[in-house]
C-alpha cells in the first residue's frame, strides 16, 4: 500500500514545484487498509531588491511603483512564509474504494508567521470534495521558481468545491467541478454596490498525458456569473465571465522540459496572479452610470528546466499579462506587466535544497508611464 500512496503525490494533476514532498513517515494498521503519511517542509527565503523595490514579499510586478521613492531604493528582506505542514490519510474499503484525506497548512498568515489553512480535502474513487486547487489552474506547468508569487500571467487560485476527475484508456483524463465563488467587484462609485455571489463557478478540463503522466496537455474551461447593484436603478444585475486556458508539459530528450501556459477571457482577473490584488472582476462601464462590465485580461507564461545533474538543475521563467478594458479607464490603471526568472537549485541531499534567483518586473499604465523592480533571491529548504 505504500508504494500506492507515494504513487499518489507524485500523479496529482494540480501539483505544484513549491508544494511539500510525500511524506517521510508512514503509519500503517495492521491490515494495510489505513494508513497516515506527515510531511512538511521548512522553507526560507532571502532576497535584495535594487533600482526599483517592491514592498511585498512576492515578486509582483503589479506592485511596482510609478514614481520612485528616495526612502524605498533598496531593500533587504527574508521570510520563513512557505513553511508548511501535511497530513494525508489514506484508505482502501470496499464499498469507497481507494480513498484520502488531505490537510495542508502553512505560516503565510498575519505577518507571514500566522498559521493558515492552504488546502483540505477528501478524494474518494474519481471524486473530490473540499478546499483544493481549482479545477481551472494547472500549476505542474509552471517552471521552477523560489519566489512565493510566482508568474504575473499564471493563474492561481483555491476554492471550496466539488471535482469530478476520471482518467480514461489512451492517456486521457476529464474533469469537471462547481466551486464557491469569490469574486472581485470595483464598486468604489458610489452608484453600485456588492452582491453576495450565489452562482457556482465552473470549471473544466480535457487532458492528454504521456511519459507516464510527466508530460502533458491541457484544454480549461471556467464559466461565472457575478451579481452587483445598480443603485441609480434600484435593481441587481447578474455578468456573465468565462474564460479558457491552453497549458503544457513536455519533456525533451532525458534532462530538458518546457513549460506554457495562455489564458484569455472576461472577468477572470482574480484568477490571476497579478489583476487578484485588485478588484478586476468587474469594473465600471465608461459613460453608463450604475452599470460594471466584465473586462477582458490574457495571459502566458514559459518556462524551461534543465537538469545539469541529478541534484543540480536551472529553470527559466516569462511571464506577462494584459488587462482589455474598454476605454475610458484612468491613465494610471494598469495596462501591462513583465516578469523575467531565472533560477539554479542544487539538492544537496533528497530532502535538502538551496537555490538562487535573479527577478526582473516591468509594469505599464495606459499612460505610457513604465516602473521597472530588479531582486536576487536565495532559498534554503528541508523537507521531510
Amino acid at each position: 500500500m505504500q508504494s500506492m500512496n507515494i504513487l499518489k503525490f507524485s500523479t496529482n494533476q494540480f501539483r505544484h514545484f513549491q508544494d511539500p514532498q510525500a511524506p517521510a513517515l508512514m503509519f500503517m494498521s495492521r491490515d494495510a487498509d489505513f494508513a497516515m503519511g506527515i510531511a512538511g517542509v521548512v522553507r526560507m527565503r532571502g532576497w535584495f531588491d535594487w533600482d526599483g523595490t517592491i514592498q511585498a514579499n512576492g515578486f509582483c510586478p503589479y506592485l511596482i511603483p510609478m514614481e520612485r521613492d528616495p526612502r524605498h531604493k533598496r531593500r533587504l528582506g527574508a521570510t520563513p512564509a512557505g513553511t508548511a505542514l501535511v497530513f494525508t490519510m489514506f484508505g482502501r474499503n470496499h464499498i469507497l474504494g481507494d480513498y484520502m484525506a488531505y490537510i495542508e497548512a502553512g505560516f503565510n498568515g498575519y505577518n507571514n508567521i500566522d498559521f493558515k489553512l492552504k488546502k483540505a480535502y477528501v478524494t474518494i474513487r474519481d471524486w473530490t470534495i473540499g478546499y483544493a486547487t481549482s479545477t481551472f489552474c494547472d500549476p505542474s506547468t509552471l517552471a521552477p521558481v523560489i519566489d512565493g508569487a510566482g508568474a504575473n500571467g499564471s493563474l492561481s487560485k483555491t476554492n471550496v468545491l466539488v471535482r469530478w476527475l476520471h482518467d480514461v484508456p489512451a492517456g486521457w483524463s476529464v474533469a469537471a467541478s462547481l466551486e464557491i465563488p469569490k469574486s472581485q467587484a470595483d464598486v468604489s462609485g458610489s452608484d453600485v454596490e456588492s452582491c453576495d455571489d450565489w452562482i457556482p463557478d465552473f470549471a473544466a478540463f480535457l487532458q492528454k498525458q504521456w511519459d507516464d503522466g510527466y508530460s502533458h496537455v491541457r484544454l480549461s474551461g471556467l464559466m461565472r456569473g457575478i451579481t452587483y447593484r445598480d443603485v441609480l436603478a434600484g435593481a441587481n444585475h447578474t455578468v456573465a465571465a468565462w474564460a479558457l486556458q491552453l497549458s503544457t508539459k513536455v519533456k525533451l530528450l532525458r534532462r530538458a522540459s518546457l513549460f506554457g501556459q495562455l489564458n484569455y477571457g472576461r472577468g477572470h482577473a482574480s484568477y490571476l496572479n497579478d489583476l487578484s490584488i485588485g478588484s478586476f472582476d468587474l469594473i465600471a462601464a465608461p459613460g453608463e452610470e450604475g452599470r460594471l462590465y466584465a473586462p477582458a485580461a490574457m495571459g502566458f507564461t514559459l518556462g524551461a528546466r534543465y537538469d545539469i545533474t541529478d541534484n543540480v538543475f536551472l529553470s527559466a521563467t516569462y511571464g506577462h499579462l494584459r488587462f482589455y478594458p474598454r476605454r475610458g479607464v484612468a491613465s494610471d490603471e494598469y495596462r501591462y506587466g513583465q516578469y523575467v526568472a531565472a533560477d539554479v537549485f542544487w539538492n544537496i541531499i533528497p530532502r535538502v535544497q538551496v537555490g538562487a534567483e535573479m527577478l526582473y518586473g516591468r509594469r505599464t499604465d495606459f499612460s505610457g508611464l513604465s516602473g521597472t523592480a530588479h531582486r536576487a533571491e536565495v532559498l534554503f529548504q528541508f523537507s521531510f
